[in-house]
């Protein structure tokens, strides 16, 4: 759809966020949008984003500037495409807060990324951010099937990752009652679950398996618990992984929800508890694009690469063409048709391992790996250059109920798995149950061990 206007716009933010429902369980009116009316939501918001950003950011007035490229220029969707890319590099080099558009006396929150490979990126919410952010959490829970008055156990980290503080002000937002566990505490957890009974987690996937097995040493059954809704994010996670943690939990439903700091935080798209197919990516906040990560030139609908993301009403922080590096494909809406969604993430382009020139990702191997029984959900992978030639070993735990002799013949499996469907050769060690060290947030599954003086 192409949609044109010539009207300047207003550097004042005319897109304030509707009071909260009466009734929190139903959808908001723009999640029911038709396509058409959600590009052309897009398109006033778009041109507003890219002035406010280009008269407020002059970082963003000196990007353009060299590109040779002037909000003026944006009359329809598609001229989106001239505007340049921006990334976590853009951020530092504005460290702390010179990507700000809004003076401090308007910032209410500031949250930051952990800065483990490279300097953190900073990220600034106004009033007006933090109740977009905790409107769109809400609609993400409630889409995926917790209900208001529900009780939610919040096992994503507080502090200034924005996992534990999005998902609780949405959860409140939503009607629910907040159990603020934070992230730890694998027997406390435990505890509180068993005694306060609530219908919902929110956690990372790994760490939810990592709570079943803190149930499982206690003699409790997971199954037995009061949980029905599972809402999992900030880490890469397969259909497999979906399959293994239904299957713990019994009648418990695990939903994706995504998101990432620099564009918000959790709740830029979220997947509906009945259909399962997807996270719908709430397109009246935030433009998505797919590029191809090696020459960046725009890839169709269903066509995989590298998501982009321009937000359309923030405030403090404009983002505009953000590359998050997160792999994936957009495809047509389903359960909210207006709106597009994202296939899983399959990896991050700049995770991706080059094992003697094979792209491979760890999303690939537990997809392997958790087809076969005896294997564990629990790998780390370890790359090493014992010579002249990069090698990858498979760290893998067995199952607590199998024996080594399974496991390994398991293994044996598994390994001509990912010569054969990956096409890398590996070692597969089986380890014992409760070898790997276990994540509190987004787990670590690749070990680089290859010497740092030479080139990987």
């Amino acid at each position: 759809m192409t949609v044109q206007s010539s009207t300047s716009c207003s550097v004042k933010n005319p897109y304030s966020v509707a009071p909260v429902a009466a009734d929190r369980s139903q959808p908001d009116p723009e999640e029911l949008m038709s396509r058409d009316q959600i590009e052309s939501l897009q398109f006033e918001r778009l041109r507003w984003t890219l002035h406010y950003a280009y008269e407020n950011v002059p970082a963003y007035k000196e990007l353009y500037d060299e590109a040779g490229v002037h909000p003026g220029d944006f009359k329809e969707l598609d001229d989106l495409k001239v505007f340049p890319y921006t990334d976590k590099e853009f951020l530092r080099k504005a460290y702390p807060f010179k990507a700000d558009a809004v003076p401090m006396s308007e910032i209410r929150r500031i949250h930051a990324s952990s800065g483990t490979t490279g300097q953190p990126t900073v990220v600034t919410y106004t009033e007006n951010d933090l109740q977009t952010w905790a409107t769109l959490v809400a609609r993400c829970f409630r889409f995926s099937g917790i209900k208001p008055g529900d009780k939610v156990h919040n096992a994503y980290g507080y502090g200034l990752f924005t996992g534990g503080l999005g998902a609780h002000y949405g959860a409140e937002r939503l009607g629910c009652a907040v159990i603020p566990m934070s992230g730890g505490q694998t027997e406390k957890q435990v505890q509180m679950i068993k005694d306060f009974e609530p219908q919902a987690i929110l956690s990372t996937p790994t760490y939810l398996l990592t709570i079943a097995d803190g149930f499982r040493k206690l003699g409790v059954d997971p199954k037995e618990t009061s949980l029905r809704t599972a809402i999992l994010g900030a880490e890469p996670w397969t259909a497999e992984m979906r399959h293994e943690i239904e299957q713990t939990f019994g009648t418990l439903k695990a939903c994706d929800i995504y998101g990432l700091s620099e564009v918000m935080g959790p709740g830029v798209a979220g997947e509906s508890f009945e259909s399962q197919d997807g996270s719908h990516i709430w397109e009246d906040h935030f433009r998505p694009e797919i590029i191809d990560p090696f020459d960046d030139s725009i890839m169709p609908l269903g066509h995989p690469g590298e998501l982009v993301f321009t937000a359309l009403t923030k405030e403090a922080l404009p983002i505009i063409r953000y590359r998050t590096h997160d792999l994936t494909r957009l495809l047509p809406g389903t359960a909210r048709p207006g709106h597009r969604r994202m296939g899983k993430i399959t990896g991050r382009s700049d995770d991706m391992i080059i094992l003697r020139g094979v792209n491979l990702f760890p999303t690939q191997v537990e997809e392997l790996a958790l087809r076969h029984p005896e294997l564990s959900p629990h790998f780390a992978l370890e790359i090493t250059r014992p010579h002249r030639m990069d090698e990858m070993t498979v760290r893998i735990e067995r199952r607590e109920d199998v024996t080594l002799e399974q496991a390994e013949d398991a293994a044996k499996r598994l390994q001509h798995d990912i010569k054969t469907k990956i096409g890398s050769s590996c070692r597969i060690e089986v380890l014992d149950p409760d070898v790997l060290p276990r994540s509190m947030g987004k787990i670590r599954r690749i070990y680089d061990n290859r010497p740092k003086n030479t080139e990987s």
